[in-house]
């Protein structure tokens, strides 16, 4: 067995692999947490339903493809929901919508400056990441919005997990420069 990987987790997997019919308990014991991390992108259920379905529906499709790395299988089906959404934003030319949770924004903003000028930071911070490019927001968003380690973000990214440091820490090193721009 893989790191990342419960044994029932990977037989069923497996199971998927052979008959599509087997896809079912992945299917319901991911659901509610890919229907959340696209509602928390795209901001509307409808259209968060559609987005997540077709990220199961090509999940399914792929399924044969995935290899056991030692990742979770989680951030293999968060990857796919990430890109679906990102095909969304391109498509409809629509936006990219960021929910910020005071608890994991205080997080962003301990990163970036420590203690100090917090209230400054929580005024402009909107602006901030609206200036940002949606790739730039997704690794912000991965690492500390969702708290996710560098590891699991590089996976559902498809880069490796230095790349992923290097280009967070790029990305709050732009931010830091936005903020202290008048």
């Amino acid at each position: 067995m893989k790191i990342g990987h419960p044994p029932e987790e990977e037989q069923t997997i497996r199971d998927a692999q052979k008959n599509p019919e087997a896809f079912r308990p992945i299917y319901e014991r991911y659901y509610r947490s890919i229907f959340r991390f696209v509602l928390h992108r795209v901001s509307d259920k409808d259209i968060t339903a559609d987005i997540t379905s077709q990220a199961f529906l090509k999940a399914l499709q792929n399924l044969g493809q995935f290899k056991f790395k030692g990742f979770p299988f989680s951030s293999w089906l968060y990857r796919i929901a990430a890109n679906e959404c990102n095909d969304y934003f391109r498509k409809n030319k629509r936006h990219r919508v960021v929910l910020l949770e005071d608890e994991h924004a205080e997080l962003l903003y301990e990163e970036m400056f420590g203690n100090e000028a917090m209230a400054e930071l929580k005024a402009k911070l909107p602006l901030i990441l609206e200036k940002l490019s949606l790739e730039d927001i997704q690794y912000i968003e991965l690492r500390f919005l969702e708290g996710r380690p560098f590891r699991e973000v590089a996976d559902i990214i498809g880069v490796s997990e230095n790349y992923a440091k290097v280009r967070t820490y790029r990305v709050l090193d732009k931010m830091k420069k936005l903020f202290v721009r008048k």
